[in-house]
């Protein structure tokens, strides 16, 4: 049960009220967990700058990033929301499953970048040499790196927002990875 309020538009500030509005018009929506941000008078707009900061890594590789984290730190629903953002990304929905897993079958580079991003969420950014040399050798940089890196911070934080506050899920629910591999 959910006993974290969701602040709606009118209970906020009108800074905040300024960030619903931009929302809205370009998602359609303010989605629940963006909305918990703004119970504080700066997290939504600072969370929304990290977030839409210039970046060298494309618009797939954030999906990469943010499917893999958010798969492994459980998180309903960061997946439902990327698996939404990866399909009007281009990717099909057994490419996103091999995402989620970390076993990216149709392209090299993402399947590096997925790898990289599986053991620096398990192993709290101690990961071996031989990841770090196949993600540089699949293309990747220094910078990347540093962006990759961001992006898996990024993700973090909503995924613990949402283990802490269990707002309830406003995107198309993902399926779970067992229940899709029996499908």
């Amino acid at each position: 049960m959910n006993t974290f309020p969701i602040p709606q538009r009118e209970n906020v500030s009108p800074a905040n009220q300024a960030i619903f509005d931009g929302i809205k018009k370009s998602v359609g929506f303010v989605p629940n967990l963006y909305a918990i941000f703004a119970h504080s008078e700066n997290a939504l707009g600072n969370y929304l700058n990290l977030q839409s900061g210039k970046s060298t890594l494309r618009a797939k590789e954030k999906e990469v990033i943010s499917l893999v984290v958010s798969q492994l730190n459980n998180c309903e629903y960061c997946l439902s929301a990327h698996t939404a953002i990866a399909r009007l990304n281009g990717f099909s929905d057994e490419q996103i499953l091999q995402i989620r897993r970390a076993e990216i079958s149709f392209d090299r580079k993402l399947d590096a970048l997925a790898k990289l991003v599986k053991a620096i969420v398990e192993e709290r950014g101690f990961v071996r040499d031989e990841l770090l040399q196949n993600f540089y050798f699949e293309g990747y940089t220094e910078a990347s790196l540093v962006e990759t890196t961001v992006v898996v911070g990024d993700k973090v934080i909503t995924n613990y927002l949402h283990a802490l506050t269990k707002v309830p899920v406003d995107w198309p629910v993902a399926p779970k990875l067992d229940e899709a591999a029996a499908a």
